[in-house]
């Protein structure tokens, strides 16, 4: 079951303007994020206004982001989500600092390119990732990342893992993994199953 609390906030994030923030006026749930009825939020567009994008939506199963469109005060899911829930609550994870460095493939023509980057993965999970990086002629992550694989400074040593993005702004790129080592995919979720120093 996936519900969507009154009280949520929701972004949506429309090409070619800015993301808007939402707020969700009342509790909506269903089986399945594809099946969730229309959401009354609370919006300044005037009547008859209508906005697509991708929607970060949060509900009780975690996050996803999910195809969308916001018309007269209702937001309405439009697609199938492109990935299941990816960060979910269940999932063990742990903030920090790590340092990474790794190369992602660009989806530009002609062919995909590749592209060095460093910087440091500021939270990881046992299903995914954020990482915070830069390319070597910019202070922001190239844009049309298709995949990253990158090379992350663990406690236990170095992670490897390939990374296909959930979403990407400026310098960060979350996303679920792709491919993780098996030993690695072990020791992070022990590692995650630790409680952090104070909590």
């Amino acid at each position: 079951m996936v519900t969507v609390l009154a009280g949520s906030t929701l972004t949506l994030r429309c090409p070619g303007d800015e993301s808007l923030v939402l707020i969700s006026l009342a509790e909506v749930r269903a089986e399945f994020v594809a099946q969730l009825p229309p959401v009354p939020v609370l919006s300044l567009d005037g009547p008859g206004t209508r906005r697509y994008g991708i929607l970060e939506l949060v509900s009780s199963a975690g996050v996803t982001w999910v195809e969308a469109e916001l018309r007269d005060g209702l937001l309405t899911v439009s697609g199938d989500p492109d990935t299941d829930v990816v960060q979910r609550r269940g999932a063990a994870r742990k903030a920090g600092t790590y340092p990474a460095t790794g190369t992602v493939q660009l989806d530009a023509e002609p062919g995909r390119r590749l592209v060095k980057v460093s910087g440091r993965v500021e939270d990881v999970s046992t299903t995914g990732l954020l990482v915070r990086a830069t390319g070597p002629d910019s202070a922001h992550l190239p844009a049309g990342i298709v995949r990253t694989l990158l090379h992350i400074s663990m406690p236990w040593g170095d992670m490897s893992a390939a990374v296909i993005p959930v979403e990407q702004r400026a310098d960060q790129l979350r996303g679920t993994y792709e491919w993780i080592d098996p030993v690695d995919a072990a020791a992070l979720r022990e590692y995650c199953r630790v409680p952090s120093a104070g909590g």
